[in-house]
């Protein structure tokens, strides 16, 4: 056995295949059960002449299907690839042929979508239709691709260097595909042990699984999200229940808090804490099962984790530091906010260090501005994309290989970062650096505010200023000067949004990251 999902999740099946894995809506299965069921369908794959190191695309909402699918190709060492369910036909050519998919399971409600494209993606030759009867002649319903596969496993062994890949971003560009070795992303999310050091071999973390308690561990992310993926493997490393909803609603998460009594619910900051403390103030649910609730991915700003707080002053709520490429590396210190400032602890077992221009460490406690890297066990670069690998992936004179996040922050003397938000979405104004982050966190502490995203305009006289997309909250009217005016008892005069646009709903990813490109468009029309 080696660190290798498939690998470890048969180990389970062995040794607690009586337990329930997975929870979406209504559906559920055991570990035994899950494990025959991913089976058939590689099985089935094989018989299509799929192999190691080709793709499986993944185009579904939540479901037992998208997570039998999962572990299907990583069975057969192929690779899933997640497909981002919101693509219009032009988005989705783009990731069909980026990606060199060679089968497809689709939910049939987005078929309309795929009947339109697949045939111009010159890899992509089956499809497998979940969720109902498919109208594209040459799909094959699920139900019959599993019919056709055995139960059992008898596939080829499996490395700790098979590849897995995770699409992300699109935020300011397409996305793009983050390469792990699956033994590298194994410990580079939290290595079988979210308390501390990672596992020492494949065998202990099966042993301590049925050593453990078993917990319910809800995910609301969706999980064409790693989040969501991420968040599934390491309960299922704790020998414990996944539970999904087939989409993100949040009345609907808290009802299924409620119905499977779970323990914790891991989120993606505001987009999800957000309504789901609406829901709470709103509703009547029975959370007493609840006590943790773990944000990361997207910013969690202070005024709604205090809401949410508030709500539920029983549950602790986390916040951590981490990314597609980098994995978990660092926790949020108490009392930090995008407003008050993002300070982050790094994780014992992680190098993680903030560089200069020469990718040398600046010195804490100098407030130098640099780059949050982190090395050792780290994505290896973008599927398809030598340039963005080169620039993401640094080697510095020592010989040591850094993942270049993204972030701009600086380090404390006690070796405290603190982050001040990406360096792609900093505007510079008039000669001043401004971080969305922390104008959007101001922002939503209004009142009137249930979401905002900042970015930069082109300015005549400062080159760029500071621009704000607002969704008011429902049966609220708040203006341009009342905004104004919040904004300048907390910020300084140049980072204040010198335009304003009122949409009636935020574009959003699934995961609730901000889709900065539409911004800014709505910011430049200035339209209510």
């Amino acid at each position: 056995m080696e660190f290798n999902h498939a690998d470890l999740f048969e180990g389970l099946a062995d040794t607690i295949g009586e337990r329930t894995a997975v929870v979406c809506g209504q559906e559920r299965r055991t570990y035994a059960e899950l494990d025959a069921e991913a089976n058939r369908l590689a099985h089935y794959l094989l018989g299509l002449g799929i192999r190691p190191g080709h793709h499986v695309g993944l185009h579904l909402y939540n479901s037992v299907e998208y997570v039998a699918g999962m572990l299907a190709a990583l069975k057969i060492r192929a690779v899933p690839i997640n497909v981002n369910y919101r693509y219009v036909e032009s988005e989705l050519l783009y990731l069909y042929r980026d990606s060199d998919i060679r089968a497809l399971v689709y939910d049939v409600e987005f078929e309309p979508r795929v009947a339109a494209v697949f045939e111009e993606a010159p890899l992509l030759e089956h499809l497998v239709a979940a969720g109902g009867p498919p109208g594209i002649a040459s799909a094959v319903p699920y139900a019959s691709a599993l019919e056709r596969g055995s139960p059992e496993r008898g596939f080829p062994e499996r490395s700790g260097q098979d590849v897995y890949i995770i699409y992300t971003g699109g935020t300011t560009g397409m996305p793009k595909g983050a390469m792990w070795h699956v033994e590298d992303l194994f410990m580079g999310f939290g290595g079988g042990n979210p308390y501390g050091a990672p596992r020492a071999t494949p065998q202990e973390v099966i042993d301590e699984a049925v050593k453990a308690t078993p917990m319910v561990m809800a995910a609301a992310s969706p999980l064409m999200h790693g989040a969501a993926q991420m968040a599934m493997f390491l309960t299922w490393w704790m020998g414990s229940t996944i539970v999904f909803t087939r989409k993100f609603e949040a009345g609907e998460l808290w009802r299924a808090v409620e119905r499977e009594r779970a323990n914790t619910i891991s989120i993606t900051g505001d987009a999800m804490a957000r309504p789901m403390a609406e829901a709470l103030a709103n509703g009547d649910y029975d959370l007493s099962s609840l006590f943790v609730i773990s944000s990361t991915g997207a910013i969690l700003s202070g005024a709604v984790r205090d809401r949410l707080q508030e709500l539920l002053p029983n549950v602790m709520i986390v916040d951590s530091f981490g990314s597609t490429e980098s994995g978990y590396t660092a926790s949020g210190v108490a009392g930090s906010s995008p407003e008050k400032g993002l300070r982050y602890q790094p994780n014992s077992v992680v190098k993680l260090a903030v560089l200069d221009e020469k990718n040398r460490p600046v010195e804490p406690g100098s407030g130098q501005l640099g780059t949050v890297a982190r090395s050792g066990r780290v994505a290896f670069g973008y599927y398809n994309d030598p340039g963005k690998t080169a620039a993401t992936f640094v080697t510095d004179e020592d010989g040591t290989r850094w993942l270049l996040t993204g972030d701009l922050a600086t380090v404390e003397p006690d070796g405290t970062v603190n982050v001040l938000g990406r360096g792609s979405q900093c505007i510079n104004t008039g000669g001043e650096k401004v971080f969305p982050e922390e104008v959007e966190a101001v922002l939503k502490g209004h009142p009137g505010v249930f979401d905002a995203v900042v970015t930069g305009v082109p300015d005549e006289r400062w080159g760029s200023r500071v621009a704000a997309v607002i969704e008011p909250r429902p049966g609220v009217e708040v203006t341009s000067e009342e905004l104004d005016a919040h904004c300048r008892t907390l910020l300084s005069g140049y980072k204040v949004p010198r335009t304003y646009a009122f949409v009636e709903e935020m574009l959003r990813s699934p995961a609730g990251k901000a889709d900065y490109r539409w911004a800014r468009e709505i910011a430049m029309k200035g339209c209510r």
